[in-house]
């Protein structure tokens, strides 16, 4: 007599601590000292010349050495492995990504690599990364290649408010897509059973988040995005900080993922959408989830011309594909379904050819929402 397969079980991850606020950044040196004596900051040069004079005075109150290695700028393998060698040579004990979730990605994989502690120090909230214990790999030329999943997650996320509201408005505006993709795939996974990032089932603590999430955003997001545009750090600003990176970080990874971030991945597939940022992908991504699911048309046009007042694309021109051939758009659907995507977590049947008709129906309906939001009608990108 075999023993039965092990029942799944209820699972809930987090770092083990959060810190957020105006200056954040000047404590760093005090929580990194808890955890090692030689700290490596990965950062590209941008953020280094922003917060370099704050962090070595944070360091040297903290009594710790100030080593800056440069961010490749992709987070590829290759580039996770040419860190993690920086740390082995040097004698490193801990690592902070610092910047975007690029940099923080690249700083998990390579502090798990070289089998050291890792610090997520974020500047802008434009994603949900700094919390999990996941990073997504690229390749060089910026196609999603695989999650890399980890045992624990970082022992440190500090974000700096003042530094996001004086980062530009259009990363704030992607961290709002990317968290508001949180409740619309946790609902799908809700409904279908299916597992979480953590390969668990989901608990009742991270649905709440993903609601909650949602909710402070489409009450605090358009003034935030107004405040940050005067560089202010208001009320606004600090709750759609938390809803970006604290509540939907939590959200995704213990409430799982559906068809916004598989679309997503679909989307780096073609160079067209290069240069849209990642939350900007995952608004297409739920908007085509919505579609798919067959939400009222009510429901579907209010989140469309909510997304476009953030500033959000809501269409496949605004996209760089609004004279995409099927050719295009099958390569992106080919992406997005593979058999490992969480696109397959919906809680119902579909086939290729109703994604990509669900893709081809967004610039209807982005199109309807900017004109009932008095927005300018959908613009291409620059050329190439």
């Amino acid at each position: 007599m075999t023993d039965p397969a092990p029942a799944r079980l209820r699972a809930f991850a987090s770092p083990s601590r959060y810190v957020q606020g105006r200056n954040a950044l000047s404590s760093l040196g005090e929580h990194v000292a808890r955890l090692g004596s030689r700290p490596l900051i990965l950062s590209d040069d941008v953020v280094r010349d922003l917060t370099e004079d704050t962090i070595g005075t944070s360091f040297k109150e903290a009594d710790l050495p100030v080593v800056f290695e440069r961010f490749g700028g992709v987070p590829t393998a290759a580039e996770a492995e040419r860190v993690a060698g920086v740390i082995r040579d040097d004698k490193h004990d801990v690592v902070i990504g610092l910047g975007g979730g690029t940099a923080i990605d690249t700083a998990k994989a390579a502090g798990d690599t070289a089998g050291i502690s890792w610090v997520s120090a974020a500047t802008v909230a434009s994603t949900d990364a700094p919390t999990s214990a996941l990073s997504v790999i690229y390749t060089d030329a910026g196609a999603f290649e695989s999650y890399r999943f980890y045992s624990r997650n970082p022992d440190l996320v500090l974000v700096d408010t003042q530094l996001v509201a004086e980062a530009p408005v259009r990363f704030l505006a992607s961290g709002v897509g990317d968290a508001l993709a949180t409740w619309i795939e946790a609902r799908a996974v809700q409904r279908s059973g299916a597992s979480t990032m953590i390969g668990g089932i989901q608990t009742r603590s991270s649905v709440a988040l993903a609601r909650l999430s949602w909710d402070i955003l489409w009450v605090s997001a358009l003034p935030a995005l107004e405040a940050v545009r005067a560089d202010l750090v208001t009320p606004d600003v600090e709750a759609v900080v938390e809803a970006n990176t604290l509540l939907s970080g939590l959200g995704f990874e213990s409430a799982g993922l559906a068809a916004a971030h598989a679309i997503h991945d679909g989307l780096t597939a073609v160079d067209q959408t290069h240069h849209l940022a990642h939350g900007e992908k995952v608004n297409i991504g739920s908007l085509t989830q919505l579609v798919l699911e067959g939400a009222p048309e009510r429901e579907i046009d209010k989140f469309a011309e909510f997304t476009a007042r953030v500033g959000l694309p809501t269409t496949l021109t605004e996209a760089g594909l609004g004279d995409a051939d099927d050719a295009v758009l099958d390569r992106i659907v080919a992406a997005a379904t593979v058999p490992e995507e969480t696109i397959h977590n919906l809680p119902f049947d579909f086939s290729d050819r109703d994604v990509r008709d669900a893709l081809r129906a967004l610039e209807s309906i982005g199109r309807r929402a900017r004109e009932s939001a008095n927005l300018d009608p959908p613009q291409a990108p620059d050329p190439y």
